[in-house]
């Protein structure tokens, strides 16, 4: 078969990424991402992206450079996929009233987890249907394509190509707002020696608009477009591996997975619809049982959160995460949980189990942070500890 000519191959390729199942397809240039590349080697250097060894400049300038990743690059598909769970959970302070009374647990606390991450690894999800998108994009076509395709977990700056690609605009919380969907959506990128006409960027921008800028409880958003990492609360409960920093503590909340809060005072994503997708939206990952988590063994944990991103936080670091929610809640009932996890729980779980109970307080707290001052003997979690009960 020949090749057909660019404008042609724009509208088949975008019909054939609907074929197998993504919800937007955009074509961009393969030219190097310049602008973007100078922005995010500019964030490195300020110590904005402190928390991430992985990325550093030369992964910046490689995925900058689609040539770098395919010598014979000619054209960007970007794709994006609609994660909104089409039943979330109600919120833990507003429970469904026909359960009411039902569950004697009921009143036990619990954590919420970002919606990307309630169902089936995403990056699993989005690599297998490119894989499978490339291989209709070959049989169809007739030609041997050359091809790579990437999720957030590669070089590729997919943000930058997805806003060259009019997939959507940057938000001032740097996430991509689609006209469609929001910003509810999952990016991939499949680089190809495709010679296919290009479309336009979006000509759309949040304006005046800066709701997501106040929403961040942590201050992370240190300027329109401009995200400290280290104050996030999706790197602090994800891909923080050490002690949560006591000041962020309490603006944590009850997040133990990512966080959604900028998200979710965008007005773009009030157009938000229900993804298709069945894989996506488990509501009984919407929240998740504080005591219940902070009891896990590793095997339970892969169990309960097999297959999941969630995974990706490890079971010390959710137990980590279920200790400071359970602090900012000041819910005697985790009291119990709490102490048995500063008696024989590892160090990291131990420090922040101290600091809950110092923010819960009372006899019981002070009377388990008084005997577990006794015997504790490594030096960080027995400062957790005096500091708990000097405050």
């Amino acid at each position: 078969m020949s090749v057909p000519p660019p404008a042609e191959l724009n509208a088949l390729v975008k019909n054939y990424a609907q074929e197998v199942g993504f919800d937007l397809a955009r074509v961009a240039t393969a030219a190097a991402f310049t602008s973007d590349r100078d922005t995010a080697l500019s964030r490195i250097k300020q110590g904005l992206m402190d928390g991430l060894p992985w990325y550093t400049p030369e992964r910046v300038m490689r995925g900058a450079d689609p040539f770098q990743l395919l010598p014979v690059a000619k054209s960007i598909i970007c794709l994006a996929l609609n994660y909104y769970p089409a039943n979330p959970a109600n919120p833990p302070d507003t429970p469904d009233p026909e359960l009411a009374g039902v569950n004697p647990e009921a009143d036990r606390p619990t954590g919420q987890v970002a919606r990307y991450a309630r169902g089936r690894d995403y990056h699993r999800v989005m690599k297998t249907r490119m894989r499978d998108y490339v291989a209709v994009l070959t049989a169809r076509l007739d030609l041997p394509i050359a091809a790579r395709w990437y999720v957030d977990d590669g070089p590729m700056l997919d943000r930058a190509a997805a806003a060259r690609a009019g997939i959507g605009w940057f938000g001032k919380n740097t996430n991509i707002l689609t006209p469609q969907l929001g910003s509810w959506v999952f990016l991939g990128q499949v680089i190809t020696d495709l010679d296919i006409a290009p479309d336009e960027p979006l000509p759309k921008t949040c304006g005046s608009c800066a709701r997501c800028i106040p929403a961040c409880p942590t201050g992370a958003i240190v300027a329109p477009y401009v995200i400290d990492n280290a104050r996030c609360i999706s790197h602090l409960t994800i891909e923080n591996r050490g002690a949560i920093p006591r000041p962020l503590r309490p603006l944590i909340g009850d997040w133990i997975f990512g966080c959604d809060l900028c998200q979710e005072v965008c007005p773009v994503n009030r157009k938000a619809q229900p993804a298709p997708e069945p894989t996506f939206g488990r509501p009984e990952l919407a929240t998740v049982d504080l005591i219940a988590l902070l009891e896990m063994s590793d095997a339970d944990f892969r169990e309960r959160f097999q297959g999941t991103p969630i995974l990706r936080a490890k079971r010390v670091g959710l137990q980590r995460n279920a200790c400071v929610a359970l602090g900012n809640s000041k819910n005697p009932a985790a009291i119990p949980a709490l102490t048995r996890a500063l008696q024989k729980s590892e160090p990291l779980v131990r420090a922040h189990a101290a600091w809950a109970l110092g923010q819960i307080g009372g006899n019981p707290a002070t009377t388990a942070l008084q005997t577990a001052a006794t015997h504790e003997k490594d030096p960080e979690v027995l400062a957790e500890i005096q500091t708990a009960l000097a405050n």
